[in-house]
């Protein structure tokens, strides 16, 4: 029986990556440039002159989280995944309690389908890394505008946070700056509620969907 193996990826979307990827480097080369000609849009909408640093934070992170989430989230099979993460949850149990039981036939049987596991999963994992390139896209424009902002806009930059009475948050902690943790702390809640209102959202239409066509069958 030939071993199953990982899907190769296909010339057009590893060309597209790699486009991608060299505009990542680009606007990470030119980041002061672009935060530049981003603050002629931000500033005005979220800057708050420059007086209120952590509103400003607070909106930038979720336009950001915002849009890299459900574009990653749209472009995405959510239903399938979760399926192949709750298949291969309970494959991994099946393997486990065999190799406890010391199964041996189960094993050897279970070892063989691994393959095609290890094989669907990588197609996933692909799957997931083909959106990386475009919400980096997003993400990382965004964050030049942030240390620009920081860098010539902002007036006031003393902040309280949970960990200290008060801070600079143009000062660096460890090697980055302070505004770069800030700014995640406030990002990934509000990424996680995008992501898990948009996957309920789909998974609503489709439970409806299920039902309508259970009810056309029974007519």
């Amino acid at each position: 029986m030939a071993e199953s193996s990982a899907p190769a990826p296909q010339m057009g979307q590893l060309t597209w990556m790699l486009i991608s990827l060299m505009a990542i480097v680009g606007v990470m080369m030119f980041r002061n440039e672009v935060g530049w000609a981003l603050n002629f849009v931000f500033y005005p909408l979220i800057g708050f002159g420059g007086k209120f640093v952590v509103p400003t934070l607070m909106l930038a992170g979720i336009i950001m989280i915002g849009t890299s989430t459900i574009i990653r989230t749209l472009m995405m099979d959510t239903m399938a995944q979760a399926k192949n993460s709750k298949v291969m949850s309970a494959f991994n149990a099946e393997l486990r309690q065999a190799r406890i039981e010391n199964n041996l036939y189960k094993i050897k049987k279970l070892t063989e389908q691994q393959k095609v596991m290890m094989s669907k999963s990588m197609e996933s994992s692909m799957k997931m890394m083909k959106t990386l390139p475009i919400t980096m896209i997003i993400v990382i424009p965004i964050f030049a505008w942030v240390g620009y902002f920081l860098a010539n806009g902002a007036i006031e930059t003393i902040i309280h946070v949970p960990w200290a009475w008060s801070v600079n948050i143009a000062d660096s902690m460890w090697v980055f700056p302070m505004w770069i943790f800030v700014y995640t702390l406030i990002t990934i809640p509000f990424g996680q509620l995008v992501s898990r209102l948009i996957r309920w959202y789909q998974y609503k239409r489709r439970l409806e969907k299920l039902d309508s066509v259970k009810e056309a069958e029974i007519v």
